[in-house]
C-alpha cells in the first residue's frame, strides 16, 4: 500500500481524508492543519491520526496530498519534493508563474509524480465527450456560481475559470496566438465576473465566462467541430451530441429522419443523436485513485505539473489583461 498524509484539512481536505480511506491502494498514515478546529473536527468524524507538523508529516508518507490555501502550496510542495515525495496538490498549482516554473524544475530533479488537482478532467460527463473531440474550431464555457466569501481569497479567473481554461488546453492541440478579456469587480477588490477569448494558431477560438455573484450554478461547455456539436454539462453530468453524416437512399425513405441539403456539391446530410453512456463516477475519488496507478507503473500522471503550469500561465495572462482593460476605463 501507498502511504498518504494530508496537508489541509478545511472543506475540501475533509472530502479527500474520506475519499482516500474508501481507495484500497492508499494506506491514509494521518494528516496535518494549522487550525486547531479543524484538526479536532477530523479527528472526531474520520478517526485519522493529527501529526504535529508538516515536517513529521512528509517524513512518514510516500505521497504528499496538498488541500491547503493555494498561497502556501508552493511552501508545501517544496519541502515533500526535497524529501522526494511524490505529491497531489490542488488547483491553482500555486500562486504564481515563478512558482510554478520551479516546481516544474524541483519535480524533474526529483524525479517523482505530481498531480494537479484539475478535477474536471475526471467529470464523467466529460470522460464520455472526450473522445468525440476531436478538432473543436468553436468553444463556449460558461461557469457560474452564487456568491460565497470562502473563494474572493482568490480572483474568479484562478477559481472558478481555470478549470475550464485546462479543459480547453487539454483538447486543443495548438499553441495559443492571442488572448483578450473583461471583467468587473463587483463585490471584492478583484473581477467578480471575467470572460476571455482565447485564440489559437490552427484558427480555434474558445470564449470562457466565469462568474461567482450568479443567481444559479452553470458548468457548461460547448465544443462545435466539423460535422458535429458537443455540449456538456459538467454540473448535472449530461453530454448532448448531435453528428451530421452523409444522407443515403435508406435516410431519404425514412419520414422521420432529419435531412438538410447543404448546398453545393456537399449534398445532403442527416443529422443524428448520440447518447454516450456516462458512468457513476466519484472525480475527486478517481483522481487520487490515478495517482496511485501513475506511482504504481510508472507512468506520467493524468494531470501533470506541466499541465498546471500551463493553466495557471494562461490564468494569469487572462488576469494580466483584466488589469489593462481597469486602467484604460
Amino acid at each position: 500500500m501507498i502511504k498518504i498524509g494530508v496537508l489541509g484539512a478545511g472543506h475540501l481536505g475533509k472530502i479527500h481524508l474520506q475519499q482516500l480511506k474508501e481507495i484500497p491502494k492508499y494506506d491514509l498514515v494521518g494528516f496535518f492543519d494549522h487550525n486547531e478546529e479543524h484538526t479536532k473536527t477530523v479527528i472526531a468524524d474520520h478517526n485519522v491520526l493529527s501529526f504535529n507538523s508538516i515536517d513529521e508529516l512528509i517524513e512518514n508518507v510516500d505521497v504528499v496530498d496538498i488541500v491547503t490555501p493555494t498561497l502556501s502550496h508552493y511552501d508545501c510542495a517544496v519541502k515533500a519534493l526535497k524529501k522526494s515525495k511524490h505529491i497531489f496538490i490542488e488547483k491553482p498549482v500555486t500562486n504564481t508563474l515563478e512558482e510554478a516554473a520551479e516546481l516544474v524544475e524541483l519535480t524533474r530533479e526529483a524525479d517523482v509524480k505530481v498531480q494537479v488537482g484539475h478535477v474536471e478532467r475526471f467529470n464523467p460527463a466529460f470522460l464520455a465527450a472526450k473522445p468525440y473531440c476531436s478538432d473543436p474550431m468553436f468553444i463556449e464555457t460558461h461557469r457560474l456560481a452564487p456568491f460565497n466569501p470562502r473563494g474572493t481569497d482568490v480572483p474568479v479567473v484562478l477559481d472558478l475559470m481555470i478549470h475550464d481554461i485546462d479543459i480547453v488546453l487539454s483538447v486543443v492541440k495548438s499553441n495559443i496566438k492571442r488572448i483578450s478579456a473583461s471583467g468587473v469587480a463587483v463585490v471584492s477588490d478583484t473581477p467578480d465576473i471575467a470572460n476571455a477569448r482565447i485564440e489559437f494558431d490552427n484558427g480555434c477560438v474558445a470564449n470562457l465566462t466565469a462568474s461567482r455573484i450568479s443567481l444559479k450554478a452553470m458548468r457548461k461547455s460547448r465544443f462545435f467541430q466539423k460535422d458535429a456539436y458537443i455540449g456538456i454539462d459538467f454540473l448535472d453530468k449530461k453530454v448532448n451530441l448531435v453528428k451530421l453524416r452523409p444522407a443515403d437512399a435508406e435516410t431519404e425513405k425514412d419520414p422521420y429522419a432529419i435531412v438538410i441539403d447543404s448546398g453545393n456539391k456537399k449534398g445532403k446530410k442527416q443529422i443524428y443523436f448520440e447518447n454516450p453512456k456516462i458512468e457513476k463516477i466519484n472525480s475527486i475519488k478517481l483522481e487520487l485513485e490515478c495517482l496511485a496507478e501513475s506511482i504504481e507503473n510508472n507512468t506520467k500522471p493524468k494531470v501533470t505539473i506541466e499541465d498546471g503550469h500551463r493553466a495557471l500561465e494562461v490564468a494569469h495572462t487572462i488576469l494580466d489583461r483584466l488589469t489593462l482593460t481597469e486602467d484604460i476605463l
